[in-house]
């Protein structure tokens, strides 16, 4: 069976690019004036599930602005735990007293949307969209303690693809056990489970959440919705859905090749294992970027191109990694040096000579 490698994406690529150094915030006209404000409330130092809060939220941000959302929506990705919500107990600005000061940073607009995505209740947002109960006019019924709340269909349009750059920035495989089968959480004992409670765990990729993040993008293609705002990148434009079946099959075989449960000697299973993972799931750039490795070690220069082709295309469309055991610029410089290494025949025959690779722009 052919496997789903993809072109890459000249434009989309030049727009992750521009994302790599770590200086692009300041550089963002919309979100720059409001960076220090932030960082300034200590978002540095607050344990946000795989990094800090400030890493979180500037994650958020990065997808978002990759993915060309208008002002509002990216300001609601930089600032959309600010006044704490039911995940998190984190409050960095008290929306008692200091809703005003926020208003007279972002806009009136911005501010209520950042003050609504904290307040109403996410989890039952989440379950609502994938029930696929939307409203024909695109808005959609929330419930709390204080009575029903109907979200606009502008609103629902930024609060699906903010949820989907949330989920992608910070779920991996700690939180897949914590939050099972959410958005239908369970409460179970932490010190029953006090197994699955050990962070980090083992920095395994979600082996569900993909699924969920490609059902929230497919919500999009409501006609109430579409064209609201522009389609993420991601799973065609919106246009694929990963099922669950796939997604746990495709994260159970990469992970049985990087934790090296395969023969270690000849290429041949591990290869064959990916390149399975990778017909699973097409959507994700880590397994095809390991398998471009392999077949540079098979002397296969030209599969190892379009593996590592199209792995840097998944890594321009979603700005975060998958797989959290490192940053997203980092999967995606190795991945430039394997793209370049497939197109100039150049590999090292010596295991040591891996340390000195460098890219040569």
């Amino acid at each position: 069976m052919t496997l789903a490698f993809q072109a890459l994406d000249s434009a989309l690529f030049a727009r992750a690019q521009t994302l790599l150094d770590e200086d692009w915030l300041a550089r963002d006209a919309d979100l720059a004036p409001i960076l220090p404000t932030v960082l300034a409330r200590g978002v540095g130092q607050d344990w946000h599930k795989v990094g800090t809060f400030r890493h979180h939220l500037v994650g958020v941000a990065r997808s978002l602005a990759l993915w060309q959302q208008p002002r509002e929506v990216r300001l609601l990705g930089l600032l959309h735990s600010v006044y704490g919500n039911a995940f998190v107990d984190l409050v960095k600005f008290d929306p008692a007293s200091e809703r005003a000061r926020l208003r007279e940073l972002v806009g009136e607009e911005s501010e209520e949307l950042v003050f609504l995505f904290c307040q109403r209740p996410r989890a039952q947002f989440v379950q609502r969209v994938l029930e696929g109960a939307v409203a024909a006019d695109g808005s959609v019924l929330l419930q709390d303690a204080s009575g029903e709340h109907r979200l606009t269909a502008p609103q629902v349009a930024a609060f699906i693809v903010v949820s989907m750059a949330d989920t992608i920035e910070q779920w991996f495989s700690w939180q897949d056990d914590i939050y099972s089968r959410f958005p239908k959480v369970e409460h179970r004992p932490q010190n029953v489970h006090w197994a699955a409670s050990l962070w980090p765990g083992p920095m395994r990729p979600s082996g569900r959440m993909l699924h969920q993040i490609s059902l929230l993008g497919r919500a999009l293609a409501h006609p109430a919705l579409s064209g609201l705002l522009p389609t993420p990148p991601v799973f065609n434009h919106c246009q694929q859905a990963l099922g669950a079946a796939d997604e746990a099959a495709a994260t159970a075989l990469y992970w049985s090749v990087i934790q090296q449960d395969q023969p270690l000697v000849d290429l041949d299973v591990a290869t064959a294992v990916l390149e399975q993972a990778v017909r699973h799931n097409p959507y994700v750039g880590e397994p095809q970027m390991v398998l471009a490795q392999l077949y540079l070690s098979a002397g296969r220069n030209a599969d190892a191109e379009r593996a590592a082709a199209s792995a840097l295309q998944q890594f321009s469309a979603w700005g975060n990694a998958w797989d959290k055991r490192v940053a997203w610029d980092a999967w995606v410089a190795w991945t430039r040096i394997l793209l370049q290494s497939a197109q100039t025949g150049r590999w090292p025959e010596r295991l040591d000579k891996l340390n000195n690779l460098a890219l040569r722009t």
